[in-house]
């Protein structure tokens, strides 16, 4: 059996992204270990009297998931959004993280765990959220120091395309135009692995409701997980019941061969 790094950015980007891969993984019997970039923490630095930390919702969402290990890597929320703000005490915000700094950690981590697969991002982030296009660098040097296979998580772009309008229209995403999708995450030509999770998509969902400190948040993407978490399971498990991968070295074989990408 096989042990895999799912390197995320933030934690819930692990049950959003990749969850259903991460629980058919480590029900499969594949060691999971999840690491985080960040704490997940911009604006306040502790949590309130009562109330889990993004971490400690991890960690939740984590064993929901099957996962037998959780690192934080050891950086801040760089935020998304104009405004960067200062480092908080004792961290480094991760956009401004040296990438061979935090690629040597990462990299310690995956020798410690002799593991066999590490899941990234691709290059864009998806979405552009720059931890997430942090992510991808970061992820892509560690693999150079490792030698490891990466599978970097994405969307069908054209996917993506195609479901900005109706979500503008309820107002479920504002910034986040047609121009924006047009250039985000990879186009469906680019994607090498399409699994199916609809088996494991009432874990997925469950390890999403494990992070209510964003769920419950008064965002239009948290808004947007209320919708999901509300959905009749079956239908949560058609709408969200697959997840896409772009593997670098495959995908750049492939364009050699046939010209394209």
């Amino acid at each position: 059996m096989a042990t895999v790094v799912a390197f995320h950015a933030h934690p819930d980007d692990e049950a959003l992204l990749t969850g259903g891969t991460l629980a058919r993984l480590a029900a499969e019997g594949h060691q999971v270990v999840i690491v985080v970039a960040t704490d997940g923490v911009v604006g306040r630095t502790a949590a309130a009297p009562g109330e889990r930390t993004r971490l400690e919702e991890l960690e939740a969402s984590a064993s929901v998931l099957g996962a037998a290990r959780v690192v934080h890597l050891g950086y801040a929320d760089s935020g998304h959004g104009a405004i960067l703000f200062p480092d908080p005490p004792g961290l480094v915000r991760f956009v401004r993280a040296d990438v061979d700094e935090a690629a040597g950690r990462l990299a310690g981590l995956i020798r410690e765990e002799q593991a066999d697969l590490l899941i990234s991002y691709d290059p864009r982030g998806g979405y552009g959220h720059r931890d997430h296009v942090k992510v991808h660098q970061v992820g892509a040097r560690a693999a150079e120091m490792t030698g490891i296979r990466v599978l970097e998580a994405t969307m069908p772009r054209e996917l993506v395309s195609a479901v900005v309008g109706p979500l503008r229209l309820m107002r479920l995403v504002v910034r986040y135009g047609p121009r924006e999708s047009r250039g985000s995450f990879s186009p469906r030509a680019a994607i090498t692995h399409r699994f199916d999770v609809r088996r494991y998509a009432g874990q997925k969902r469950s390890a999403i409701a494990e992070h209510r400190s964003f769920t419950n948040s008064r965002s239009r993407a948290a808004r947007l997980a209320r919708v999901m978490l509300a959905l009749p399971l079956p239908v949560f498990a058609l709408l969200f019941g697959r997840e896409w991968y772009v593997e670098p070295r495959r995908a750049c074989r492939q364009e050699t061969v046939d010209g394209r990408r």
